[in-house]
């Protein structure tokens, strides 16, 4: 389908409005959202929850006449890539998909808009064809752009950066002052691709790893580490000192670790850069956690929690005062948890206030405080002034040592709502570690509300994820006791996800302090004992979290194994699953 220069453009937002799919006021809310922030208008749509991606897809095709592609789906071809200038891929956010079938001078490109007159006609001049315009989600679009074409860009960056050294032959110091113009070196683009390949890729951190012969890039993504790209030794000075630049640091220290930050705006949403230099053996590694910004302040229903632990979460929260632990490992989303309770809890009539190190997010109307040692303001020396200034609400980064813990303690038993983390495995194992920093345990169970213990599974790819008739042992672990037969799934691999894994949800373990956990806790104490009391009372453990999430097919059995057992309980229930195996391969 050709659109004709001289037809009137239809803006989407309308063609919504007119198709009743969203309201004029949501359309108004939308652009307005859009103007401050950025990003494509479907985009917003879907983010601010006016409308679902489906309903959207189907109105906008329907009303169009005009199919959607799954970009993420598809295998492009480097021939067919290359018909588009990336310049104009790029601004059009369009990516061409191939010829039409039956009439090769029609050339089909998906577009983030397709309505987009201007954008039709400058790829049709660019390429000599009749355009077939094709919808694309923005998302899918971005991470297909990073995927073909950042790659190609960052090389050509490393590559024309390696001739530049070659040829000027330039000392340290006058690399150093050529790396401070930052305008005019390669390396400011080679940069800039991997931050943005990061985040198209949804990892939640890079790192730029030297070793004895390369310079490898490797992302977290879905809490795995994947190789990205490898460059030459010789750019890893220029790569750290530009990165340094941007995030603050000190350019000329290379033998002691350094910590910054930075705002990094990527196809119009803002995201939080936390960059960590480390000196080893082959130079200084760097290690940049990226977090979106509005991802950490989202509302509660978007936690993933069942309705049952909604409530217990619930419950907890509604407590005047007292101590709300969020526990895990790094990386499981304890910070997000936190922002999200705080939100929920943030209200005009009470005064909240924060110590952290660093703020990850700023929230509106809560006093945020970051630590800094330097200065001698710690958690402890920061959590003294704060209750002189009349908080209802202290949120505190993490209870690292004994003396923040008790007079975290002693703040809640004085009236205060006190939310933090700790780094255990559980929540019983939380009042166990509370013990071990010093503070009774008769304290514990007179300050402490409720404890939150939680994991990040990895989903298994709708598209491509396998069924299979659970085994014995499967079961055993799933702690199904049926006799009849049960369909879970394991992950295959496609273009979508090339792992049989994409994206993850949230597993919880909620358990608020009864009155019979109390009891316990003024006898003998150990985690089993506490945990033995909680499941009584109904509580969830992350393992059961974690086999509904298989029964439901969101997850596989090695995911959970991987996620909610211990190091000890991992192999024994991989040896007792590779034993069924074998034997059912012997029947």
């Amino acid at each position: 389908m050709r659109l004709s220069s001289g037809r009137k453009k239809i803006r989407i937002g309308d063609l919504l409005v007119e198709a009743g799919a969203i309201t004029a006021e949501e359309l108004d809310e939308a652009i307005a959202y859009q103007k401050e922030n950025g990003g494509k208008l479907g985009t917003v749509l879907v983010n601010q929850g006016f409308i679902s991606q489906d309903l959207l897809i189907t109105v906008l095709t329907t009303q169009m006449g005009i199919d959607f592609i799954e970009l993420k789906a598809c295998k492009l071809d480097d021939d067919i890539l290359k018909l588009v200038p990336e310049n104009l891929v790029n601004k059009y956010k369009a990516i061409p998909i191939g010829y039409d079938e039956n009439n090769p001078n029609i050339l089909r490109v998906a577009m983030v808009d397709p309505m987009d007159l201007n954008a039709i006609d400058d790829i049709g001049i660019a390429t000599n064809t009749q355009v077939e315009p094709l919808l694309a989600m923005e998302d899918d679009m971005n991470e297909t752009i990073g995927k073909y074409f950042g790659n190609a860009q960052a090389m050509e960056a490393a590559e024309q950066y390696r001739k530049e050294r070659e040829s000027d032959m330039l000392s340290e110091a006058e690399e150093e002052a050529l790396n401070e113009d930052i305008e005019n070196s390669p390396i400011v683009l080679l940069v800039k691709q991997i931050i943005e390949g990061g985040v198209r890729q949804r990892a939640s951190d890079i790192h730029i790893e030297p070793l004895e012969h390369n310079v490898r890039v490797r992302s977290r993504v879905d809490g795995m580490l994947q190789v990205d790209a490898e460059y030459s030794t010789n750019m890893l000075q220029a790569m750290t000192a530009r990165i340094k630049i941007i995030s603050g640091l000190d350019i000329s220290e290379k033998r002691k670790p350094q910590d910054g930050r930075l705002t990094y705006v990527v196809d119009g949403v803002e995201f939080d850069v936390r960059v960590s230099i480390l000196p080893t053996v082959y130079g200084e590694k760097t290690v940049m956690r990226l977090t979106k910004k509005q991802g950490l302040t989202q509302e509660k229903k978007y936690l993933g929690l069942y309705p049952d632990d909604e409530a217990r979460l619930d419950g907890i929260m509604n407590n005047p005062h007292g101590i709300i632990l969020v526990t895990g490992p790094t990386g499981s989303g304890k910070s997000t948890t936190c922002y999200t309770v705080l939100n929920e809890l943030n209200q005009i009539d009470v005064n909240i206030i924060t110590v952290e190190d660093p703020v990850e997010a700023n929230i509106a109307g809560i006093n945020q405080v970051q630590v800094n040692v330097k200065a001698g303001l710690t958690f402890a020396s920061a959590l003294r002034s704060i209750l002189r200034q009349d908080p209802d609400i202290i949120m505190i980064g993490e209870i690292r040592d004994e003396e923040t813990a008790r007079i975290a303690v002693q703040a809640s038993i004085t009236g205060h709502l006190v939310i933090s983390t700790l780094h255990t495995n559980s929540t019983a194992a939380s009042i166990t570690r509370l013990i071990d920093m010093g503070v009774e345990p008769y304290m514990i169970g007179d300050a402490v509300v409720g404890i939150i213990a939680q994991r990040l599974v990895r989903r298994l790819c709708q598209n491509c994820r396998v069924p299979h008739i659970a085994t014995k042992q499967e079961k055993i672990l799933l702690g199904y006791e049926g006799t009849d037969d049960i369909t879970i799934y394991e992950p295959g691999g496609c273009e979508i996800c090339g792992s049989g894994y994409k994206g993850r949800r949230a597993i919880y373990e909620i358990m608020p302090i009864s009155a019979k956990i109390r009891r316990v806790l003024h006898e003998t104490v150990t985690a089993e004992l506490i945990e033995e009391a909680a499941v009584s009372e109904g509580m969830n453990t992350l393992r059961m979290a974690g086999a509904r999430n298989v029964l439901e097919g969101v997850t596989s059995v090695a995911e959970m194994i991987r996620v909610a057992y211990d190091m000890d309980a991992q192999n024994a229930a991989s040896s007792s699953l590779q034993e069924d195996g074998n034997s059912e391969e012997q029947q």
